[in-house]
């Protein structure tokens, strides 16, 4: 909660890239780079819910080890390389709406990897 109003993270991580496919499963430190984010958001005081939107099923049970909800796997119209990151996210809060009949007041969009093109777009990488 944050002054009184829901918080939903929505983690997006899709299973394809031309650069390093399932890239948010790669071990860093140790551990699968997308475990920073979602252990983050879960530390977060303000954050109550945090859920993954893929649509690789490896990446969403690595997710669910280390916390995450994976409520779905997304359709594969948005893991294409020209897919953005805000239609994922899109289709994450009506998915909630729809099938869990409730909204949050605020969204917390956070990206396991680095924006690509300056990081001016929410475009997936």
């Amino acid at each position: 909660m944050f002054d009184n109003k829901s918080v939903l993270a929505i983690i997006p991580a899709r299973g394809g890239s031309k650069s390093i496919p399932r890239k948010n499963i790669k071990l860093l430190g140790g551990k699968p780079l997308i475990a920073y984010t979602i252990e983050e958001a879960l530390k977060s005081k303000y954050i109550d819910r945090v859920i993954l939107s893929t649509d690789d099923e490896e990446i969403a049970k690595v997710a669910m080890c280390y916390g995450s909800e994976v409520l779905f796997l997304g359709p594969k119209t948005l893991a294409k390389d020209s897919s953005s990151s805000l239609s994922a996210i899109l289709h994450a809060i009506e998915y909630v709406k729809k099938e869990e009949n409730c909204s949050r007041d605020m969204v917390v969009f956070l990206q396991p990897t680095p924006l690509q093109k300056g990081g001016t777009q929410l475009t997936r990488e």
